[in-house]
């Protein structure tokens, strides 16, 4: 990982729970499309986050799940608006990560995103239009509440956009004009899929969600080697 001096454009809260942050980098970088880079807020102080922008995008793009004053997220957020107040810039390490998009290949996908998971699912996303690729791919997001859904717009605007793509919205409390799924995430996966083979599958959000999803998704033929997700290098 190299170490990339970057300002920050905008600091500026999704919902009352998620940030969007833009970095505009110094100095370009390479990085493939799901990787994450690290926020330096001290010398052995590096804090993950998802790449939420595609490879060669104007900003860097970060969401960052902030709903608890003084949590370690809540912590970089702060860090950055007072930044972003006085010009300051910041330093990142990136990029990290070998669950990134396997673009070569032509296998069905199956993206999954529990909250702000979504910043990873995003940036496959971004990256499958650049590259004009048509391979059929389904998205599920799930989250709490509607309001949990923080880009629900753009995600829908993909489905719309692009045949290729199939956007499951799935949330566990929904309102009774909700188009998509009511359900919990992993459950309604279960319920959709008699067998996982065949598929190339992304998977972000809170590790013991992913931990979950292994073992469900064992359950139901999972090539291992094709399910790609950063969690899986921290949960055994």
């Amino acid at each position: 990982m190299k170490t990339i001096r970057c300002k920050i454009e905008k600091v500026s809260p999704f919902n009352d729970a998620v940030y969007q942050v833009l970095l505009k980098p110094e100095t370009a970088f390479d990085f493939q499309a799901g990787q994450y880079l690290c926020v330096v807020m001290g010398e052995k102080d590096k804090r993950p986050f998802s790449i939420a922008s595609a490879p060669n995008a104007e900003f860097i793009e970060l969401h960052i799940g902030a709903a608890v004053s003084e949590s370690y997220p809540m912590q970089v957020v702060e860090h950055l608006k007072a930044c972003a107040i006085d010009g300051s810039t910041i330093d990142i390490e990136a990029p990290g990560g070998d669950a990134h998009l396997r673009h070569e290949s032509i296998r069905p996908r199956l993206l999954i995103a529990g909250g702000t998971g979504f910043s990873y699912i995003k940036s496959i996303v971004e990256q499958q239009i650049a590259l004009d690729q048509q391979v059929e791919t389904m998205l599920y997001w799930g989250c709490r509440t509607q309001d949990a859904m923080y880009f629900e717009t753009i995600a829908r605007e993909w489905h719309d956009a692009h045949p290729w793509l199939h956007f499951i919205p799935v949330i566990e409390e929904a309102p009774a004009n909700w188009q998509g799924k009511t359900a919990n995430l992993l459950a309604q996966i279960k319920q959709d899929f008699v067998s996982l083979n065949g598929y190339d599958i992304y998977i972000a959000g809170r590790f013991d969600m992913v931990g979950a999803a292994r073992e469900i998704f064992r359950e139901i033929g999972v090539e291992e080697a094709h399910l790609y997700g950063d969690a899986f290098a921290f949960i055994k």
